[in-house]
């Protein structure tokens, strides 16, 4: 078992929730699903790339905030729109790259290049890199790229 695995409690939707993100993300699964009496899931254990989670269904008690999300790097645009438009689906568009799920649950949807866009050593091309990525929801890499060479 892994050291640490990132824990979600849901309300009563564990198991749809890890079907739909174990159908986005490749080389993920559904490990295992505990089941109560009714045969509703209790807790699903499944992978995202090979990360561990686990999900229980906890009742409406508990809620998710932004205050944890899950952080994807993506390498391409057409990734970042892949997963953009499945996870976003029925949920809430956010801006820099944020979006929260059906579920409630937040994820940063972000493309590689803008990190090493946002990291270069030049202040004002990285500063030009943060104020378009401060303008958009999805993230749009052609101009994250327009932005850091001024044009």
């Amino acid at each position: 078992m892994q050291k640490i695995t990132p824990f979600l409690m849901f309300n009563n939707q564990a198991e749809e929730a890890a079907k739909l993100y174990t159908s986005v993300f490749k080389g993920s699964k559904i490990t295992s699903v505990t089941r109560g009496p009714n045969g509703q899931a209790m807790s699903v254990n499944f992978e995202l790339e090979g990360q561990p989670f686990f999900a229980f269904n906890g009742g409406p008690t508990f809620k998710f905030s932004e205050g944890i999300s899950l952080f994807v790097s993506c390498e391409t645009q057409a990734e970042v729109d892949a997963l953009w438009d499945q996870l976003s689906a029925g949920g809430k568009h956010k801006q820099c790259g944020w979006l929260e799920d059906r579920f409630g649950v937040s994820w940063q949807i972000i493309p590689t290049a803008m990190m090493r866009l946002m990291g270069d050593k030049d202040p004002a091309k990285a500063g030009r890199v943060v104020q378009a990525m401060l303008g958009m929801q999805k993230i749009e890499i052609a101009g994250l790229e327009r932005a850091y060479k001024g044009s």
